[in-house]
């Protein structure tokens, strides 16, 4: 199985982030085949505008499923009747699509209003409950990354209360790795002993603390460089379990 795990578009209604998208599935779309399933791990809109959504639906229609989970400039109510064809409501965005034998479970780390992440304790019971209903192999989504990842200003506002999760995943070895977003770079390392793989922003990158311009405050832009290509991760889960992810830049 092969599953593309894109990030932090920002659609913004301006022409500039609509084109990173559209470069990002026109290369989806030139593969030899499409993949099996394409994950979005949040900030699909950068101010969660209706119009923005409805931009967004547009941009992202592939052959394969688009799987999607909100960060933290996005709106529940919102997301849920622009990309999800749901009623409006303020609840977490939580939900599981099986593509292939493999379970794909979308969590809503966001508290709406701030930047920082939570998994919220209706949302660990409902994880607790989808990952119970079978033993194959399944992968967990979310916006916010539950560790520190070396990018001081988004580790600021990561995912906190992260061993409830711990303790989630704990009791299912079934899980086989967890997507996030929310840093602009693409990052690999573990979390409870499960592979966790950040992927790159579509709208624009980060810096670490050793690279040039990385003190730049908010304000002045932050510690992020838009002129970099947009890029995204392709997963490949092999029939062992194991998951290998491949960077990819995409050009403009």
């Amino acid at each position: 199985m092969i599953i593309a795990h894109l990030s932090d578009l920002h659609l913004d209604g301006g022409s500039r982030a609509e084109e990173r998208v559209a470069a990002v599935m026109a290369y989806l779309g030139g593969l030899a085949r499409p993949v099996d399933a394409v994950v979005v791990t949040g900030d699909i809109a950068d101010h969660g505008a209706v119009e923005e959504y409805a931009r967004a639906a547009e941009l992202l229609k592939h052959p394969a499923p688009v799987l999607m989970c909100p960060g933290n400039h996005d709106v529940r109510a919102a997301f849920r009747t622009g990309l999800l064809d749901l009623p409006a409501s303020d609840d977490p965005i939580d939900f599981a699509h099986e593509v292939g034998g493999v379970l794909f479970a979308l969590c809503d780390s966001t508290i709406p209003g701030r930047g920082a992440g939570f998994l919220a304790d209706e949302t660990l019971s409902w994880l607790d409950g989808v990952l119970s209903g079978g033993d194959g192999p399944a992968l967990v989504a979310f916006h916010h990354p539950p560790v520190e990842v070396g990018v001081p200003l988004v580790d600021a506002i990561r995912q906190s209360g992260e061993e409830r999760l711990a303790e989630v995943l704990g009791r299912h070895p079934r899980v086989k790795a967890l997507l996030a977003g929310h840093v602009h770079t693409g990052a690999s390392t573990t979390f409870a002993g499960v592979p966790l793989r950040i992927a790159p922003g579509v709208v624009s990158g980060s810096l670490l603390p050793v690279e040039p311009g990385a003190d730049r405050g908010w304000a002045d832009g932050g510690p992020l460089e838009y002129d970099r290509p947009p890029a995204l991760l392709l997963h490949v889960l092999h029939d062992d379990g194991r998951v290998t992810s491949h960077h990819r830049t995409v050009p403009l």
